[in-house]
């Protein structure tokens, strides 16, 4: 019997702001088991390190990850090291780029650093998908090999890989499908049986994926996984869903200021939405702060609190101050964001957004630029081709939006 058990089972925390729970009746029952025989579920979530930084968009997943590890059940941070090779093909039009072998190991050394900005490290066991697919691992596994990988492959049928919608629309508009696309979502579903998969979490993109990993356990002889997912986060802009190739994304590792300014941008609705995924209010406490806290207020509370769980409460306080200060008070922020660029010839505003990390692209600072969102010592640019000296000992003020604030040095 494992310490501090048996705990009590929280149905409501679990499930909480989840889309589908396939079934719930399926979890419950697990979860009374797991209460009796004082063994803990095994709770899987993968991630494919196709970037480096991980935003509030992965953190959805991480909190309830971490409500699972709250009520004592045993939580799988599972890296994609492998998977990472083929690319997840979730709503690509086209064949996803594939990594490289050193990318991938950078991206997931990262990974594995950030998620401890939500999980509990001394509850956390982070494995790779490599350890089954390749060989090795904690456990010294041999390798799948060829002849695994044919034996896994005539559980699943060709027809019902293509029932992703994804491959639906290619295939319907002619757009190729490279035979290893085909693979991701069985290695996906491999995993699962690799690990003897209680529960697996994923976004409402991985639905099929997850239901696979069902169907290939049954295949196997074993219980089927309970699968949960949840919403995509939408970015800052409201529309899409977050990521940092958009522009929209909040990253957990962006500083204080910046975190807070851009969680005080986005949309009230959207504000609603992120109380419900980001954070531990019930939904009746939700609705209660709709209806007697004024919208403003409650996501200043928002900001407030998502910044103290990745700096602390110090600098969440510092930010909110510094925010009301500039934007409500209309003053200079009391320090600007100090970046040094290497000295050489006159560049183009756009690219000195680009290599100062203000903008993700050349297309991205353009249209910042075009919007009027960039101020060059205080003067509103509308030019992305103005040029700014680069010349040793220079340095240019530049606004970006309404939360960035940035002092470039040249050296």
């Amino acid at each position: 019997m494992l310490s501090g058990w048996p705990l009590p089972v929280d149905l409501e925390a679990l499930t909480k702001g989840c889309t589908h729970v396939i079934d719930e009746g399926d979890l419950h029952r697990k979860l009374e088991r797991a209460k009796k025989d004082g063994k803990p579920l095994i709770v899987k979530v993968g991630f494919d390190p196709s970037a480096p930084d991980i935003h509030l968009g992965h953190t959805v997943l991480l909190l309830k990850m971490r409500h699972f590890q709250d009520q004592g059940h045993r939580v799988i941070f599972l890296i994609g090291d492998f998977t990472g090779l083929i690319g997840d093909p979730t709503g690509k039009k086209t064949t996803r780029p594939q990594l490289s072998r050193e990318e991938i190991e950078r991206n997931a050394l990262t990974y594995a650093e950030q998620c401890f900005k939500v999980l509990d490290p001394k509850k956390t066991e982070i494995r790779y998908n490599s350890e089954w697919f390749l060989g090795g691992g904690p456990e010294k596994r041999p390798p799948l090999g060829a002849d695994g990988f044919i034996r896994l492959a005539s559980r699943i049928t060709v027809a019902r890989v293509l029932e992703r919608d994804d491959f639906q629309r290619r295939w319907t508009a002619h757009q190729p499908i490279a035979l290893h696309e085909l693979m991701y979502p069985l290695s996906q579903a491999y995993d699962s049986v690799a690990l003897r998969a209680d529960v697996e979490l994923g976004g409402t993109d991985q639905l099929f994926n997850l239901l696979l990993g069902r169907d290939l356990m049954r295949e196997e002889g074993m219980e089927p996984q309970v699968v949960m997912t949840v919403p995509l986060l939408v970015g800052t802009d409201g529309v899409e869903k977050m990521s940092k190739s958009l522009g929209n994304a909040i990253g957990v590792n962006d500083p204080p200021g910046e975190m807070y300014g851009k969680v005080m941008s986005i949309s009230d609705e959207t504000m609603w939405s992120y109380f419900l995924l980001l954070t531990n209010e019930t939904a009746g406490a939700i609705e209660a702060r709709k209806s007697h806290t004024h919208p403003m207020e409650s996501k200043k509370a928002l900001a407030r609190r998502l910044v103290a769980r990745f700096h602390g409460e110090d600098a969440a306080g510092t930010a909110e101050e510094e925010f009301v200060r500039v934007f409500s008070k209309r003053e200079d922020p009391a320090r600007y964001e100090e970046i040094v660029l290497p000295a050489a010839g006159d560049d183009a505003l756009a690219k000195i957004l680009v290599e100062a990390g203000l903008a993700p692209s050349n297309a991205e600072a353009r249209r910042l630029v075009a919007s009027g969102a960039v101020d060059v010592d205080d003067v509103r640019a509308d030019d992305p081709k103005l040029s700014i000296p680069r010349a040793a000992g220079g340095e240019v003020r530049l606004r970006v939006g309404k939360r960035r604030f940035a002092k470039i040095s040249f050296r």
